[in-house]
Order: C-alpha cells, then sequence, then structure tokens
C-alpha cells in the first residue's frame, strides 16, 4: 500500500463535477517541489469507455485492481441511491479497510460505503435530500443530516456539492497543515476552511457587496478580533440591528447558532495558530478568544478529541 496513492472511483453516468472534487484538491502539481505530490488514480468500475452524466465518455481509466496500490480510496458519488453496487467494488473497498487505507465518500459516495457495511455503528452524512432516505435504509448508521462532513477517522463522509470540496481540503488539512491546504483553496479560489459541523443548507453566503451591508462588515470584524469577548447583543448592536432582527438573519444566512458559530471562528484560529506558530498554548488561548489554557483544553477534547499540546504534537510530526 502506497500511502500517496489516491484512488478514485469512476462508474457509468457518474457526474464529472464530483469526479473533478478530489482530482482538483489532490492531484494539481504546482511543479515549484513546494507541495506534496499525490497520485491520483481514476479507476473505472466498468471496463471500457464510462458515460458521464454531461454526455462525454471517460476512456483509458485505470481498473479496479489498481485499488489495492492505493491509500486512501475516494467514492466521489454514486448514480442511484436505489442501486446496490456491484460486489466486486463493495468487495475493494473492505479489503483496503481491512489494509488500513482510509475510505472516503463523498456527496452520495456514501451509500457505497453503507452497502459495503463500512458505516455500520458509526456517525456519517450525505446530501441533505438524501439524508433521511439513507437512514432509513441502513438503520446501523448515526446520519447526521446538518453537517458538512464526518471524520471518522479511517472513514470519512460528506455532504453533496461544494461539501466535497470542503472535505477533501480537511483530508488534506489533516496530512499536510493548513498553509498546504490554503495554498490549494487559493488555487481554486474557495473558502480555506469551514469547520464540518457548519450547516449543509445555507441561503445565502457571507460575502462583500457593492452596497454596505453592516451585517457582513460585523461579523468580518468579528473574525479579525476574535480575542476580545462578544455577546448577541454586542455584535447586533454593530450591525446596527436589533436583537430579535440580527438572529434571524443570522440563522438564515449562517446556518447556526451565535454561539456555535463563535466557538468555530475560535476553534479554527487556534488551530492555525498551533500549526503554523510556536506560541506558548496559553498565549493562544488569549489570542484565540478562549482566555485560558483549561478554557481552551477544554473545547479542543469535547469538539476535535484531543489536546491543543498533543494536536501541535501530531502536524510537526506530519
Amino acid at each position: 500500500m502506497h500511502p500517496d496513492t489516491i484512488a478514485v472511483i469512476a462508474f457509468d453516468r457518474i457526474s464529472p463535477f464530483h469526479l473533478s472534487v478530489p482530482c482538483a484538491v489532490f492531484g494539481e502539481d504546482f511543479q515549484d517541489g513546494t507541495m506534496p505530490r499525490f497520485e491520483v488514480l481514476v479507476c473505472g468500475m466498468e471496463k471500457g469507455a464510462l458515460a458521464t452524466s454531461a454526455g462525454f465518455a471517460l476512456a483509458r481509466l485505470r481498473g479496479l485492481g489498481d485499488v489495492k496500490h492505493a491509500g486512501m480510496i475516494i467514492v466521489p458519488s454514486w448514480r442511484d441511491p436505489g442501486e446496490l453496487p456491484p460486489r466486486p467494488l463493495l468487495n475493494a473497498l473492505c479489503a483496503a479497510f481491512e489494509r488500513g487505507a482510509t475510505i472516503v465518500g463523498l456527496c452520495l459516495g456514501s451509500y457505497v460505503l453503507a452497502a459495503a457495511g463500512l458505516l455500520d455503528g458509526r456517525r456519517a452524512t450525505t446530501h441533505w435530500a438524501w439524508s433521511d432516505d439513507l437512514a432509513g435504509r441502513y438503520p446501523l448508521i448515526q446520519v447526521d443530516r446538518d453537517v458538512l462532513y464526518v471524520d471518522e477517522g479511517q472513514i470519512v463522509t460528506s455532504a453533496g456539492g461544494a461539501a466535497g470540496i470542503d472535505c477533501c481540503l480537511h483530508i488534506l488539512r489533516g496530512l499536510h497543515g493548513a498553509q498546504v491546504a490554503s495554498r490549494v483553496a487559493r488555487r481554486m479560489v474557495v473558502p480555506p476552511h469551514r469547520q464540518g459541523g457548519q450547516a449543509q443548507y445555507i441561503e445565502q453566503p457571507l460575502k462583500k457587496t457593492p452596497a454596505v451591508d453592516r451585517f457582513s462588515e460585523s461579523l468580518e470584524w468579528v473574525q479579525a478580533h476574535l480575542d476580545q469577548p462578544h455577546t448577541l447583543d454586542t455584535l447586533a448592536e454593530r450591525a446596527c440591528m436589533s436583537r430579535r432582527t440580527f438572529t434571524r438573519r443570522f440563522r438564515r444566512v449562517i446556518g447556526t447558532t451565535v454561539g456555535a458559530w463563535l466557538l468555530g471562528q475560535r476553534l479554527v484560529l487556534a488551530q492555525r495558530l498551533l500549526e503554523i506558530t510556536s506560541k506558548p498554548i496559553d498565549r493562544i488561548a488569549q489570542e484565540s478568544g478562549f482566555g485560558s489554557e483549561a478554557s481552551l483544553r477544554q473545547h479542543f477534547s469535547r469538539t476535535l478529541k484531543t489536546s491543543p499540546a498533543r494536536y501541535r504534537k501530531e502536524f510537526r510530526g506530519a
């Protein structure tokens, strides 16, 4: 098994967008020697040329036999949730899992992992429109309907569409750190990191507009001043809104509560500081708004299932 070899499963009638996501994140060659290089193998589930949902065909693909060389196997989607994937594919995934490979199901690819039995007793997600169906078909899975991706260690699943990009960047970040993932994200012109627990369906993204948008400006200001205390009332006042109006708009735009968003932003900042600086942990706790090292440890343990010191050591080791 080669850790830097990634097998991406292709099948008849595959969506070109879903297939392109892992290829874009892991297959980009920066040609300057500063970035890790992966060998990305697109492996056809069926023999011969495969049709795509866009009308063109994929030819000269690798076969399923090449999956056994990969340290990571990604199923980027699935053509029909009601269709049971063929046994050779399921066997290949189970064998890869047994030898220690990471198995990733993006969007409806979670159905393939579920059919292989790899999600039994685990948390997983899929496209929000199919979450109830997945839970009904596979009751042993703890389906999380409201997140972008779920990382269970050796098994990772994502929601639909752009959440696949977030999931792959998250995996890349875990393998090679925030700077590598951010550089790839910049090349793709996408946000460098969105927490997996962020809501799948967001009515509109947080972005700058030509007109003055005090709501967006207030959140951008908070992101630049996470070391300061913030409450719902202070955020509403900065946005020149009533508490009730601000709460309603925040939930509609961001898809979560103010408290959950603030905690997520602070955790992301603390992770980045642990990865790319040598600042003492108590200093990082202050700069990211946790106030004390004990508070930072508590939130790291609860959310990331590790300690700040161990997190830093793992990234420095990587």
